[in-house]
């Protein structure tokens, strides 16, 4: 399903390792304790774990788990992840894989979590029901994605400068709905399809700082889609768009003073247990 889509992503992410942490270190990484507190992750019980983080980008989950002593292992189809992640977190280890066909033994893990990567597979259920499948009767699985583009103001003030001034129609490769599971109900949805028990999915609330600059500078610099999508405008549009995230964010900033950029950007935080 979505083979063009899948190799588009890969592609994409393989050249973001380095300005994705830097963009996104800050805020994404506060989701690695929440995952890992769903996951039982914490306090004693963690040196008796064994933890899958999936996608895992630069390893803040993996880093994480194996800080509180777990065996964490951290996954991506990116190289280039593998190694930052890495180099980051010596103490965990990394390799690269598929998280839709993951490299494992059934029942091979306690826990795996997946921050923000359902986003960009080309078959999230399978990723999901892959997280099952890698599980031992009675682990849990945790994930993480943004909630809606009009709730994540990153995304609105992205999105509605490019709304304004070109199209948000990008020749990319067809993929699934970004947004699909960042709904509470979509995303205990897709849990139980997979066979998760004792669901939960709840609003994860993150803030981004920036300064309206530096966040015209780092959107190109997040994902492969936002990279796309402003790169697939037209060379007359493309002024007018930065300007108009640099207005929009100078209002948002001027309206809740001070003088730094606050962003919300809301997550759904969801969990299952394998049964067993």
């Amino acid at each position: 399903m979505y083979k063009d889509f899948k190799e588009f992503e890969q592609a994409g992410w393989e050249q973001l390792a380095d300005s994705y942490y830097e963009v996104t270190h800050a805020s994404t990484s506060k989701a690695a304790e929440a995952l890992l507190g769903m996951v039982g992750c914490e306090g004693e019980y963690s040196r008796k774990m064994k933890v899958l983080d999936i996608a895992c980008g630069p390893g803040y989950s993996a880093g994480l788990a194996a800080s509180r002593g777990a065996e964490a292992i951290g996954l991506d189809f990116a190289s280039s992840m593998v190694k930052k992640a890495a180099e980051l977190y010596p103490t965990a280890r990394f390799k690269q894989g598929d998280a839709e066909s993951l490299p494992f033994q059934d029942h091979s893990f306690d826990a795996a979590v997946c921050a923000f990567g359902l986003l960009h597979f080309a078959d999230p259920d399978r990723a999901i029901a892959e997280a099952f499948r890698i599980l031992k009767p009675g682990g849990r699985y945790a994930f993480t994605v943004w909630r809606s583009s009009d709730e994540v103001e990153t995304f609105q003030i992205f999105r509605g400068a490019i709304a304004a001034h070109g199209s948000l129609e990008a020749p990319i490769p067809p993929g699934p709905d970004m947004f699909r599971l960042g709904r509470d109900d979509e995303a205990s949805k897709a849990l139980a399809a997979a066979g998760f028990v004792n669901i939960e999915a709840r609003r994860l609330n993150l803030i981004r700082q920036s300064s309206p600059e530096a966040l015209l500078a780092n959107l190109s610099k997040a994902t492969v889609r936002t990279r796309a999508l402003f790169e697939a405008q037209s060379e007359e549009a493309k002024p007018k768009i930065e300007a108009d995230i640099i207005k929009r964010a100078q209002a948002l900033m001027k309206k809740r003073g001070g003088s730094i950029l606050n962003l919300d950007m809301p997550a759904v935080l969801a969990a299952g247990r394998k049964p067993g």
